[in-house]
């Protein structure tokens, strides 16, 4: 009887350490992949500082695009189209 206990107690050990074992692969491939998609993380986001320079961009573009709308002005006082008048 004691030896029957003892044979049901070995293989039910033996199921959860096969039980056991199993979920360790399974953390391990999850943090593999985890792992994987950190690096691709990284190198999307490396470039996240370099948008502080973007307020100064766009001012320069600003005063580029009031220079210009200066010089179009320019050309275009006193031209009348086809049919217009003064």
């Amino acid at each position: 009887m004691v030896l029957a206990m003892g044979g049901v107690v070995l293989i039910v050990v033996i199921i959860l350490l096969m039980l056991l074992l199993s979920l360790v692969v399974d953390i391990e491939k999850s943090v593999e992949r985890l792992l994987d998609t950190a690096g691709i993380v990284a190198s999307h986001t490396v470039n996240i500082p370099k948008l502080s320079l973007t307020p100064a961009v766009l001012n320069l573009i600003i005063e580029e695009a009031i220079i210009q709308d200066g010089y179009m002005n320019a050309l275009t006082d006193g031209y009348t189209g086809a049919g217009e008048s003064l």
